[in-house]
């Protein structure tokens, strides 16, 4: 008796794994469009300034923005940086007080956000403030915490702090009620306290929205950051950006936007890095 084996179309049908060569291929071009996109930037903007339209205090050309970014970072002529600092200590006391005001305006958020997402009542209340709060630009009450506090570092990490704290707070209720009811339910029933069900299913299911409040919390401390250094201001790029704009010096502006701009990424990036390692099940429940 003889059995006739036909081959296995299943087999034949499946979808193959992608070549290395085509995997390579695609992380090339994913790094190269950025790269792509940086270079038309800056050939546009060369053009722009080259074409006459617009004067050199509005549109410099890109290598006065760098000659002014080679004086804000060196010594020259007896000139020390801008204001006696040099670039990387105006960053230096930004990026300090940035991370004074997201640290404190992120813990006190996510806080907020456990026990409004937790509690109905609490999250009745204090939804409206946190609206309000989150819908006043910087500027709005930036000169009250002057008036209260000085004109030293009180304001500008209690600006900050201000900023991130609605962001924060804001994604951490959304994610806490909507954690899963169904995994919320099968760990009660296996006996978990409220405490336990919140620290093993609420809070691990929470963490992914959680993050990304995280990071739109420092993003907003990033754009409050020259409204926070608007008073004694210098270090900082805040600073440094408000005193140039004073003098019409377009290129040390651009220069000190592009140092706010470039390290924002940077942070961004640690972020989703820290993000990947801390949440890797995002998605997956």
């Amino acid at each position: 008796m003889f059995v006739d084996i036909a081959p296995d179309e299943s087999h034949a049908d499946s979808p193959k794994a992608p070549a290395p060569a085509s995997k390579w291929q695609g992380r090339l071009t994913r790094a190269a469009l950025p790269v792509l996109s940086l270079i038309v930037f800056f050939i546009v903007w060369q053009i722009a300034a080259a074409s006459g339209v617009w004067n050199q205090t509005f549109v410099p050309y890109p290598s006065t923005v760098w000659h002014a970014f080679i004086d804000v970072s060196t010594t020259h002529d007896g000139v020390r940086g801008y204001a006696g600092y040099l670039l990387w200590e105006h960053l230096y006391m930004t990026l300090r007080r940035v991370l004074a005001g997201v640290v404190i305006g992120v813990v006190l958020g996510v806080l907020l956000g456990l026990v409004m997402g937790s509690v109905s009542w609490v999250r009745s209340v204090l939804e409206p403030w946190l609206t309000f709060l989150r819908a006043l630009p910087p500027l709005a009450y930036f000169f009250l915490l002057v008036i209260w506090l000085g004109i030293d570092e009180a304001p500008k990490i209690t600006l900050l702090a201000l900023a991130a704290l609605p962001p924060a707070a804001v994604a951490t209720t959304a994610a806490v009620v909507a954690a899963p009811v169904g995994l919320q339910e099968a760990a009660r029933a296996l006996g978990a306290s409220r405490s336990e069900v919140i620290r093993d299913v609420v809070v691990p299911s929470a963490l992914p929205e959680t993050f990304t409040g995280i990071r739109l919390a420092v993003g907003m401390a990033y754009s409050s950051v020259v409204a926070a250094e608007l008073f004694n201001g210098i270090p900082g790029i805040g600073g440094l950006v408000k005193d140039a704009s004073n003098y019409n010096n377009t290129p040390v502006v651009l220069v000190g936007i592009f140092a706010i701009g470039i390290s924002g990424l940077v942070i961004d990036g640690l972020l989703r890095a820290v993000e990947r390692r801390a949440v890797p099940w995002r998605g997956k429940i």
